[in-house]
């Protein structure tokens, strides 16, 4: 049975980061409603308020994540976006397996292979 990983391709689709960028914005706007009572009894005029905060912090929301997350992108090597991934995305090519310290601390330590 193989098992086939996604390319960054498929894991970046612009559809996948709005629908990101909306639930959170769902979500903070839902967080505004409960934390200034809107689902209470209130007066009248405290309702419209907190629809009116409730969609400004949803539409700011909204625009941060969708900046932030486009931003992040902009760090994606084009050249890696087909690659497949099967190792830790952040040791390098050539890197040294985990544990094996040659840096400066090593030294320091007496450590004969430094």
């Amino acid at each position: 049975m193989s098992h086939e990983s996604p390319t960054r391709r498929d894991l970046m689709k612009p559809l996948q980061l709005l629908g990101l960028a909306f639930a959170a914005a769902l979500f903070a706007g839902i967080v505004t409603l409960v934390s200034m009572g809107f689902f209470q009894q209130r007066a009248p005029g405290e309702a419209e308020r907190a629809v009116v905060t409730a969609l400004v912090i949803a539409g700011v929301s909204f625009i941060a994540v969708l900046l932030i997350v486009s931003l992040l992108l902009l760090a994606v090597d084009p050249a890696q976006v087909t690659k497949q991934i099967d190792k830790p995305v952040l040791f390098e090519d050539g890197a040294d397996a985990p544990g094996q310290d040659h840096g400066p601390d090593a030294a320091a330590s007496g450590d004969p292979k430094a």
